[in-house]
């Protein structure tokens, strides 16, 4: 018993995989590819725990190349130099079928040195990595290959992982072993869509139960002890980072509060409170904006709060602009207003300041019209005077449109009567 459970148990034909309908359910691409025999490059993209190093594996026992494999955290070009010495050697008649595990640890060099023969079809090419491939791999790897997306196992599909990983312990000791009700739901709930993790937490369970008259009673207490936050997932650096902040805003931008609430208490669980505040912020003042212009100092107070507290106890005023922004009548009028103009200076429509708007108050020799010309607004009734405010090269341009939220629309109505304009 040396091997880890999850090893021990790893699945030996596609059958056995749990999860992953979307990909290997009847009629599905690559089920239908594996099948054919006659495989592509492919690369697998996913978490960790999800079967891609599994169907690797079974992948390589249906073809008739030799099999080798590398890990991107530790191999050399020199260990690329080896695989590439074997082709058309007695050891690889057939070409060879490369398992590269991590691949997005492999430089871009490393990367390119496989290309050449990729291309030619002396070495087919299994690639998995946890980080998103169009940003990781060499863009002329991923032309020459199927990328396919593994998803998180459903707790349903992951619980009978669990289930298998008891029985096998059960027939590998010769031991009986009793589970309390909810221990297998629980372990497959817990471990964040990891079968891996579920099967090792199987394992822990097992182990951490001394057995009574040859029976292991484990229990719903234990299963719980040992598999305490382990259902976060997260990297800072990684993809789970940025799609967690982009579902916190979304759904707080679309109104649901129990969403926003659910990644609000991921983000702080994993210690994340500047990026969960930030966003908030942003959230504040980029989709609810004019609509409700008090949000946006409320917000700031709940954070300055938040920060000032610490976590654990972050999460409350966190939690009450969270709901609140979730509630508020949203309006993105002035964000799309400034990215209009942005868009301009960039495209370098920017021009000179209009003269009766520049700092300035001395007219050289040479100005037959001397004087700034500047109306001050509040000398006219209602505070405003139509005068130009635009450089000449953009004095039509439009980039701010009212709301249509109670706010803007009171806004608007009263400088239709001042400006005497639609």
């Amino acid at each position: 018993m040396s091997a880890p459970l999850a090893d021990r148990l790893r699945p030996q034909k596609i059958e056995e995989i749990v999860g992953q309908e979307h990909l290997l359910g009847e009629g599905r691409a690559l089920g239908n590819i594996v099948a054919s025999k006659n495989l592509p490059n492919l690369v697998f993209y996913g978490p960790s725990g999800v079967g891609k190093t599994t169907l690797a594996s079974i992948i390589a026992k249906s073809t008739n190349r030799t099999l080798r494999k590398l890990n991107g955290t530790n191999a050399s070009t020199a260990d690329i130099k080896e695989i590439v010495a074997e082709l058309d050697t007695l050891s690889a008649p057939n070409g060879i079928l490369l398992y590269l595990d991590e691949i997005q640890y492999f430089n871009k060099k490393q990367q390119q040195s496989l290309l050449e023969y990729i291309e030619k079809g002396d070495i087919t090419l299994i690639a998995s990595t946890a980080e998103n491939p169009y940003f990781y791999v060499y863009s002329a790897i991923l032309s020459r290959s199927t990328v396919f997306e593994f998803k998180p196992v459903l707790p349903k599909d992951i619980e009978k992982a669990v289930l298998r990983g008891f029985e096998f312990l059960r027939n590998e000791t010769d031991e009986k072993i009793e589970l309390e009700n909810g221990v297998s739901m629980h372990i497959a709930t817990a471990c964040g869509g990891d079968v891996r993790k579920a099967i090792n937490a199987v394992e822990l369970c097992f182990l951490s139960t001394l057995p009574e008259n040859n029976v292991r009673k484990i229990t719903l207490a234990t299963a719980k002890e040992l598999t305490q936050s382990s259902s976060m997932k997260y990297d800072r650096q990684g993809d789970e980072h940025y799609d967690l902040l982009s579902a916190f805003q979304k759904s707080m931008r679309g109104s649901d509060a129990d969403a926003a609430l659910h990644y609000l208490a991921r983000l702080l669980e994993a210690g994340d409170l500047l990026s969960a505040a930030r966003r908030l912020l942003v959230c504040a003042c980029e989709d609810v904006g004019l609509a409700y212009p008090m949000i946006i100092p409320i917000v700031k107070s709940a954070v300055d709060i938040a920060f000032q507290v610490g976590l654990p106890e972050a999460k409350i005023p966190l939690a009450d602009a969270v709901v609140l922004v979730c509630n508020s009548p949203k309006s993105n009028s002035a964000y799309l207003g400034i990215k209009k103009a942005t868009n301009d200076v960039k495209k370098g429509l920017v021009g000179a300041v209009p003269r009766h708007l520049q700092n300035m108050h001395y007219d050289g020799a040479d100005n037959e019209n001397k004087g700034q010309f500047y109306n001050y607004p509040h000398e006219y009734d209602n505070h405003w005077i139509n005068q130009q405010y635009l450089p000449d090269v953009l004095k039509n341009a439009k980039y701010y449109e009212f709301g249509d939220n109670k706010t803007e629309q009171a806004a608007k109505e009263y400088w239709r009567r001042v400006k005497g304009n639609d």
